[in-house]
């Protein structure tokens, strides 16, 4: 493997990691979703100075995650964005490279620990187990596929919710 990079969403932005020791990596959408001032002004500067590299997921990567995210029931959990920051830290691994993602996100970091990513909290403390999701009628309790799109039971038309199970890993 070469260099250990990290990849940033934007709770690693926001809370002030970068390092000027690695290359670090973002997406373009998540450089859109940076508000506030003085974290725009560190994002900036960093691009500027060559800390911090723009760069997109390549589809293999968007491919990969979809289908972990499919069977592991976080798709409906995680935005666009996630899933891109997730999927650039795949085509890094991909292209060789050995990636930390930054992230307080406990949906990312579920979905990192399932594919072997490491991954690190900038605020918060992280996860401690691996969950999954499934959906389940509140009235005959069947049980439903996490992309199943509808609020209601095919069968006795009551509410369908979504609910968290540990996952063995």
């Amino acid at each position: 493997m070469q260099n250990r990079v990290y990849v940033l969403d934007a709770s690693a932005i926001i809370g002030g990691f970068y390092s000027k020791k690695t290359m670090n990596f973002t997406t373009s959408d998540v450089t859109s979703e940076i508000k506030d001032l003085k974290s725009k002004i560190m994002l900036q500067s960093a691009i500027e100075d060559g800390h911090i590299e723009i760069q997109d997921p390549d589809s293999e990567g968007v491919e990969k995650l979809g289908k972990v995210l499919r069977e592991s029931g976080d798709i409906l959990r995680l935005s666009d964005v996630d899933k891109n920051i997730i999927a650039l830290a795949v085509t890094l691994k991909n292209k060789g490279f050995n990636p930390t993602l930054v992230t307080d996100d406990y949906s990312m970091q579920n979905v990192l620990k399932i594919i072997g990513m490491p991954y690190r909290s900038v605020l918060t403390e992280g996860i401690k187990e691996i969950v999954g999701w499934v959906k389940i009628c509140k009235g005959c309790k069947k049980k439903y596929p996490p992309e199943y799109k509808f609020d209601e039971c095919e069968i006795c038309g009551t509410r369908v919710i979504r609910k968290r199970v540990k996952k063995n890993r």
